[in-house]
């Protein structure tokens, strides 16, 4: 239920925030980077509870992070000549990437206490195993989605090798949800009302996506078979499939 207060803060933030974020982007990378560091060395050497709690929300739950990438995402979902869509569409790299930097101390202190388990030689329960691939997966899509984010490194790669790497923003949000239901199941399964009500807010949030993403490939597909019927040579206002534009 916390992601639900968190995003809803997130969008809010997004809307205002939009202009100093246009503005200064390294900023807000420096201070994603800079929250990473505090976290990882309250992983290992403790900090207050007042600064701890906060920290063990948003970042060790990845809650933060997960909050911007959605805001990403349902972007290419609206209305393209809505106000919301005119005034966000120009930040969403800037928001991909201070969510990918968010989300690299999560994915770092969450890979590092598997490793020791699987380095043990004990013996390994399928679900761990089966955890620990699909983080890994995970931040291999995290890290090409993120660094091909970056406005040097598109200007360094052609229109349609970027256009289809950018594609991997969807398996990696599928799987994002896939890793959350492994996490939140058993427990909500066993009658845990706070799993419960987090796997209901996800699933309203990713299958939510779901629906409106192929919504608005229909709405776009409309328009383009339109514009070919008619002969009109401008093309259909449309929306790439990446995370970031």
């Amino acid at each position: 239920m916390d992601f639900a207060i968190i995003l809803a803060v997130t969008i809010v933030g997004c809307f205002a925030l939009r202009n100093p974020l246009k503005a200064l982007p390294v900023a807000f990378y420096a201070a994603a980077i800079a929250i990473d560091v505090v976290y990882v060395y309250g992983v290992f050497f403790g900090l207050p509870r007042a600064i701890w709690s906060p920290l063990f929300v948003l970042i060790q739950k990845c809650e933060l992070s997960l909050a911007l990438f959605v805001v990403v995402m349902f972007i290419g979902c609206l209305n393209r000549g809505g106000r919301a869509y005119h005034w966000l569409k120009p930040v969403r790299s800037e928001l991909s990437i201070v969510a990918w930097f968010l989300s690299l101390g999560h994915m770092a202190v969450y890979l590092e206490s598997y490793l020791p388990r699987l380095l043990g030689g004990g013996e390994i329960g399928g679900n761990v195993m089966g955890a620990f691939v699909l983080a890994v997966v995970l931040l291999v899509l995290l890290v090409v989605l993120g660094v091909t984010s970056f406005a040097f490194v598109k200007r360094q790669m052609s229109t349609a090798s970027w256009k289809k790497v950018q594609k991997l923003a969807y398996p990696f949000f599928g799987l994002v949800y896939v890793h959350l239901l492994l996490m939140l199941l058993p427990s909500a399964l066993h009658g845990g009302l706070a799993a419960q009500a987090s796997v209901a807010v996800y699933s309203v949030v990713f299958v939510g996506y779901a629906l409106c993403r192929v919504g608005r490939a229909l709405v776009d597909r409309s328009a383009e078979d339109a514009v070919s019927a008619s002969n009109d040579p401008t093309p259909a206002i449309s929306d790439e499939p990446e995370m970031v534009s």
